[in-house]
């Protein structure tokens, strides 16, 4: 079993930046995915972006291409999600998510190809 905790949303202008954490606990997560993904009010879940704990590689959406950045600390068993040049689009509930098993070359962009999920935090950019 692996436990995530998000941590680092806000309320930030536009422009600004914000980095999120998700401490994870419980086992190792060489194997793993982790992923963050995001929920706007009426708004369904959609993936931000993904990094493979073996090896460092990221994927990012489109949406946020070039302005998130997404890293891990192997020592903290942590993951990060920098935000840059925030807008107010980017305002929703920020999830952390981690899948066991990442295998080849696919990304996992779906929720429910992850199997465990932090609490989520607010982030809120105001124009």
């Amino acid at each position: 079993q692996v436990q995530l905790v998000e941590s680092g949303g806000g309320l930030v202008q536009a422009g600004d930046s914000l980095r999120l954490s998700c401490a994870a606990s419980g086992r190792t997560l060489s194997s793993y995915a982790m992923g963050w993904f995001r929920q706007a009010p009426g708004k369904e879940r959609e993936f931000v972006c993904a990094i493979r704990w073996s090896g460092g590689s990221t994927y990012y959406a489109e949406s946020v291409k070039g302005r998130f950045t997404i890293s891990r600390d192997n020592v903290k068993n942590t993951v990060y999600l920098q935000m840059n040049s925030l807008k107010p689009e980017d305002t929703a509930v920020y999830y952390c998510a981690g899948r066991k098993g990442a295998y080849g070359s696919r990304w996992y962009t779906m929720g429910y190809e992850y199997d465990y999920w932090g609490q989520g935090t607010q982030v809120t950019v105001s124009s």
